[in-house]
């Protein structure tokens, strides 16, 4: 039961509901599943079914009488069914289900005296465990649903939510914040995955034109070591509400936002994850509350100090969004990453309907800090300082080499600021949005962290 949990909690930092399911025979393990018909679109995919069906491989035959097959929920009618078809052996589930659980809570199919097959059930193993990890995931959902309903302000804009549904890669729970002072009611989406507890959180933050989405390819692997992940969209990204001006769009606001955003959560153990903006904002940030920070992931990023001029490769990229405000996000995607399905590129198209939702998309490039004067510019000469004389936590650095805008001499520009920072981990396929080969960098960086 105790591995059966483990594969609940799982489900539940998939978006899932948490249900874990583990087949025995003769004391070993054959067969494990957890809930998956949100990320399957199957609606038979609960977790004694996937156990079921992996068991009977492993058994090479659907005939199951020798197993044991432990679940945390009571299973529903569906789950019952299979496993009388199965004739599996006997069943120990762990919290009753007084919805739909059909092993005596609704029904006790079980019990039908008329069925040519009788299997034996115990309930009630691990039951506090396994009913508090479902109490805290519908809380949460409920929670969730709550700030859904948060007004919008008559100054900005919100993406309709059906064009979130059903996103390649991207199975969590929306987490919406709008009580921090510096939004003053504006609603502020974010993924949040993983125990509170975890020994790291790692903060990923995104850049122009992207959103938490671009990171859909490492949170899985910083959730597989039992850590936490955060990822906030800034306003007027994602799934954030949009100021509809361009000019509600400063730097020296989205830093603030992002200082109280981690003071709310109270995030601590944090490895700081930033590319593009996430970056020239995000590296301000560790000096404000240094103790919360042990490390930092840096990829194609830089800090807008205003001494030193812009590369050509961004000056070129400024004048392309003034002259092209209407450019599709999801083909500049495809261009640089042709290992990108269709869907994945449309992905980055979604938080931009039209015109009304892009403001960000058109601020954010001359909101670069290109003189000592310039809004930003005096907080980054400040961080800096810090990064060269006052981290002294752990730095890793990634960088797409194919990054026409911040590669490879913008970001060793960047690491000799850094204190400490380990030698760069190039990836010669990878241009500006490196996230979106993901899963090689958050593999290393584990490593790193690790040692």
């Amino acid at each position: 039961m105790a591995r059966a949990l483990a594969l609940a909690r799982e489900a539940a930092a998939a978006g899932e509901v948490p249900v874990g399911a583990v087949v025995v025979q003769d004391g070993e393990v054959v067969g494990t599943g957890r809930n998956g018909p949100i990320a399957t679109s199957d609606p038979t995919a609960h977790a004694e079914i996937v156990a079921l069906r992996e068991a009977a491989r492993a058994a090479g035959n659907y005939r199951l009488d020798r197993c044991t097959l432990y679940v945390t929920l009571e299973p529903c009618p569906m789950c019952v069914g299979a496993m009388l078809h199965a004739r599996v052996g006997r069943v120990v589930f762990g919290a009753p289900d007084p919805k739909t659980g059909a092993a005596g809570s609704v029904v006790d199919l079980f019990a039908r005296r008329e069925l040519n097959h009788h299997t034996t059930v115990e309930g009630g193993v691990m039951q506090e465990e396994c009913a508090a990890l479902l109490g805290d995931f519908f809380r949460s959902r409920r929670a969730e649903g709550k700030a859904t309903a948060q007004p919008l302000r008559d100054d900005a804009v919100r993406t309709p939510d059906e064009r979130f549904a059903n996103l390649p890669g991207f199975p969590w729970a929306p987490q919406y914040v709008s009580d921090l002072p510096s939004l003053a009611g504006l609603r502020m989406h974010y993924v949040d995955e993983g125990p509170r507890d975890a020994p790291l959180t790692w903060l990923c933050l995104h850049g122009n034109p992207a959103w938490s989405y671009l990171y859909r390819r490492m949170i899985p692997v910083f959730l597989e070591q039992g850590h936490r992940v955060v990822a906030p969209d800034m306003p007027g990204f994602g799934r954030s509400d949009k100021p509809k001006k361009d000019s509600a769009h400063t730097f020296s606001w989205h830093r603030q936002v992002l200082l109280e955003f981690v003071e709310r959560l109270d995030l601590r153990n944090v490895v700081l994850v930033v590319q593009d903006w996430g970056g020239l904002l995000g590296l301000t940030l560790p000096m404000a509350a240094p103790q919360r920070y042990r490390g930092l992931l840096a990829m194609n990023t830089t800090l807008g100090t205003g001494d030193a001029p812009l590369s050509p490769g961004f000056l070129a990229w400024r004048e392309m969004c003034r002259t092209k405000p209407d450019f599709d996000v999801a083909r500049l995607f495809s261009r640089g990453n042709p290992h990108m399905i269709s869907a994945e590129c449309e992905a980055y198209n979604a938080p931009f309907p039209d015109r009304g939702h892009r403001a960000a998309l058109r601020a954010f490039p001359p909101m670069v800090p290109d003189r000592v004067d310039a809004d930003g510019a005096a907080v980054s000469r400040e961080a800096r300082e810090f990064w060269r004389s006052k981290w002294d936590g752990q730095a890793f650095m990634a960088i797409g080499a194919l990054d026409p805008v911040l590669g490879t001499g913008v970001m060793q520009q960047l690491r000799a600021d850094i204190r400490g920072c380990a030698e760069p981990m190039v990836l010669p396929q990878a241009g500006h949005f490196v996230q979106e080969h993901g899963e090689e960098i958050a593999r290393a960086a584990v490593g790193y962290f690790r040692a």
